[in-house]
């Protein structure tokens, strides 16, 4: 296993031979080799090992193998311990993600901070296996049955190719010490069943399964890859950046060109957590207002497009403005309050009201039901909801909408329209300048 590790190394990962590289080692078998072999190549690494305290003196003695391996090898060794069940509850994760979590932050910290320029897995052949099996099984899309990649930026797992089997006669030829997880044997995990009730047996039925699978992945990644190149394209037809740069646009006569719209959604959507594609493609024809959500992002039917945006949680309270303020920090800019002799050109981002007209504190808020203003150049009242209807605002524009108020009064409806009873007449003594950047 050594020859093969070694030509591995030459022919796909010769850039290690000269970085320096840091090992995740939890004290399992599949560290302790690729430990064993980097050193056998000299390959300039040191060791990481985390002790997530889950299993009692278990994680301990873990802990102190690592130190005495790293000591025999004469290899540096940095050990980090983790309150893990608490860090779960409070971020409401399983305990395995909280402790991947924990691991591959610390990981990058300590590549960060000392200058290591990869970090080192221990995944193997069988772990490609049943990471594929897992996906499969739960329902994914092309790029979930490709595989664990081999490099993923600073991450590089040079034992992809090496079966379980292969490590395990490696250990005994050499006869090297390693520690058993006792958890590893509990098959309330999906990846544990698989490994030890599934698995087995479809390598009973065909003893080639992990080199047949192999091929199955290069085939998919290929595949991939023109899909990638097809989003690309898409991207470039159909969407567009918003002028305020808080949504994507996507234009929906665009996607109707293509023969598998909701494929194409899917590709581009993924990554935003969207699940419910029949509704997704449901919203290219539905009548402009209609919403679709997933955790963190929304997709908007707004006449000709579809408005994409991140949902934007705690940025709605109102701010209050003291008469002393001359500037003030918004969500959506900075507000600069200044006392002028004379009006000068009149942009959206800028208004000029009489100063004694208004009460102090003013008051920074989103619309409300029945909102009513007296536009600037226009004779009465009208409503802020049949304003928004008369400039064509989207729902996602409106809910970005900030007005500055005076009491109930409203002052301007920010970046769009000031309210005709501040604004400054031949009798106004004192001239406020209201400018947003």
């Amino acid at each position: 296993m050594l020859e093969q590790f070694k030509n591995q190394i030459e022919n796909k990962f010769s850039f290690l031979k000269e970085s320096k590289l840091l090992v995740a080692i939890s004290g399992g078998i599949d560290s302790v080799v690729l430990t064993h072999l980097c050193h056998q190549l000299d390959l300039n690494i040191a060791l990481a090992h985390c002790n997530f305290n889950l299993r009692g003196k278990e994680s301990d003695a873990d802990e102190e193998f690592v130190l005495q391996l790293a000591e025999s090898l004469d290899l540096e060794v940095f050990i980090e311990n983790f309150d893990t069940e608490n860090f779960a509850k409070d971020n409401k994760l399983s305990i395995q993600m909280a402790a991947r979590e924990l691991r591959y932050s610390w990981f990058e910290e300590l590549s960060e901070q000392l200058g290591f320029d990869y970090i080192l897995t221990a995944h193997h052949a069988d772990d490609n296996l049943e990471t594929f099996l897992i996906n499969l099984s739960r329902g994914t899309g092309l790029e979930g049955l490709t595989g664990i990649p081999a490099i993923n930026n600073k991450l590089v797992r040079p034992l992809l190719p090496f079966s379980r089997e292969a490590i395990e006669t490696y250990v005994k030829v050499k006869k090297l010490k390693w520690r058993e997880d006792s958890s590893n044997t509990s098959t309330k995990y999906l990846r544990n069943k698989l490994r030890h009730d599934v698995i087995p047996v479809l390598k009973d039925v065909n003893p080639q399964l992990l080199l047949n699978l192999n091929n199955t992945l290069e085939n998919l990644q290929e595949s991939n890859y023109i899909i990638a190149d097809a989003i690309t394209k898409f991207y470039e037809h159909v969407v567009s950046i918003s002028e305020d740069k808080k949504s994507v646009r996507l234009n929906i006569k665009e996607i109707k060109t293509y023969n598998y719209p909701k494929a194409y959604l899917y590709e581009f959507l993924k990554r935003k957590g969207f699940t419910q594609w029949e509704d997704i493609l449901h919203l290219l024809d539905a009548q402009s207002g209609k919403q679709v959500f997933s955790k963190t992002h929304r997709l908007i039917k707004n006449r000709e497009h579809l408005l994409l945006s991140e949902i934007n949680k705690g940025e709605s309270k109102p701010i209050s403005i003291s008469e002393k303020n001359k500037k003030i920090e918004t969500p959506f800019g900075v507000l600069f309050f200044d006392e002028a002799d004379s009006i000068s050109e009149k942009q959206n981002n800028s208004i000029y009201v009489d100063k004694d007209k208004l009460n102090f504190p003013l008051i920074i808020r989103k619309r409300e039901e029945g909102d009513v203003f007296y536009p600037l150049g226009m004779t009465g009242k009208k409503k802020l909801s049949k304003y928004f209807k008369d400039e064509k605002l989207s729902l996602l524009d409106k809910e970005n909408v900030w007005l500055l108020c005076s009491g109930d009064d409203i002052v301007w409806v920010i970046n769009k329209r000031a309210d005709n009873r501040f604004k400054v007449t031949k009798n106004t003594k004192h001239i406020l300048k209201i400018e947003l950047k």
